[in-house]
């Protein structure tokens, strides 16, 4: 299989999972007006699993190194497959709070509040499964997007402040609450892998693998939790699943696009661990919330109607963001 073997390669897959992160959820504003994204949900789940089955029978099975994507799936311990099982059902649940946020909040919001826990979390508890880099430049880069995230909550309060009859709070709970449980699906799937990508150890799952099972739990964790989206939506009416049926191509492309972009970042990002360590991986990726931010702000310009100073408190929030993920990078 396919394995990474040099530092600067995996930190340049880790950006290229930050832009993949930060991009997809553009799909949702590509879509058909009419389009709801309980329903631009169903195609993404089956874009992710797509690309994961694809990555399995291509990178995972050949070369001269690791095990083979079906061989793996011989000698897979049950343990190991549920821990990967359980990280897509998580993770499944924080997307779907996630993307019900963008769309109250927009991206410039939902991104940096939600993603940016789950940045600080997720690095914390994938670095004490796995503490590798230096700790003050890891934890120092997590105070600075700290310290982003209370800027960016500030500037979304601007915006609170000087829209017409006031902008909902359920955009920025919802945003919290996924990136809560964001923080904690990667540390499932890390941890059902091999440590040694090249050796791996018997029972355990190597990295194409793991993504599979990871791809199967987020598409039947969306049979129950997109099913209870779509009777009880977070904003808007209830949805029939007849009218998934009744969309245009364009739209079931879009939605597939979003998850085919979200997984080849995810896949890299797992790729790259076994050489950048889960907690460095983890962390450059979740650089995804600048990216966002400046989709949101500068294309979508999603707050162009705040106050003034609004901006200069979103440019101080990328700067943070920026300087943390790059003390992050070189901590190993």
């Amino acid at each position: 299989m396919f394995i990474v073997e040099n530092y600067n390669l995996a930190i340049a897959l880790c950006v290229i999972t930050m832009l993949c992160w930060g991009s997809w959820a553009n799909t949702t504003k590509l879509t058909t007006r009419t389009w709801r994204f309980e329903l631009l949900y169903w195609d993404y789940g089956f874009g992710i699993l797509l690309t994961t089955l694809v990555l399995a029978f291509t990178l995972g099975s050949n070369g001269n190194e690791g095990r083979a994507f079906v061989d793996d799936l011989k000698q897979a311990d049950s343990g190991n497959i549920l821990s990967a099982l359980i990280g897509g059902v998580v993770f499944n649940l924080a997307n779907i709070l996630l993307v019900a946020a963008i769309g109250i909040a927009g991206m410039s919001v939902a991104f940096p509040v939600g993603i940016g826990i789950a940045l600080v979390l997720g690095v914390i508890v994938n670095y004490i499964s796995a503490p590798q880099g230096n700790p003050v430049l890891i934890f120092g880069g997590v105070a600075l997007i700290t310290l982003a995230i209370i800027l960016n909550a500030r500037a979304y309060r601007k915006l609170q402040t000087s829209a017409e009859g006031g902008v909902s709070k359920k955009g920025l709970i919802l945003s919290v609450i996924s990136g809560c449980l964001m923080g904690l699906f990667y540390k499932y799937v890390a941890g059902s892998m091999v440590t040694d990508f090249i050796v791996p150890e018997t029972g355990k799952l190597t990295p194409y693998t793991a993504l599979v099972f990871f791809a199967v739990g987020i598409v039947v964790s969306s049979l129950v939790f997109n099913t209870i989206q779509m009777k009880r939506p977070f904003s808007g009416t209830p949805v029939t699943f007849s009218a998934y049926f009744k969309g245009l191509a364009k739209d079931h492309f879009i939605g597939i696009s979003g998850g085919v972009i979200w997984c080849v970042g995810m896949s890299l990002s797992i790729i790259a661990s076994g050489k950048a360590g889960p907690a460095v991986s983890y962390g450059l990726g979740q650089g995804a919330t600048v990216v966002a931010a400046i989709w949101g702000i500068y294309v979508w310009k999603e707050f162009d109607k705040a106050p003034a100073g609004t901006k200069s408190l979103l440019n101080s929030m990328l700067l943070l963001y920026i300087v943390g993920l790059l003390m992050i990078i070189v901590s190993k």
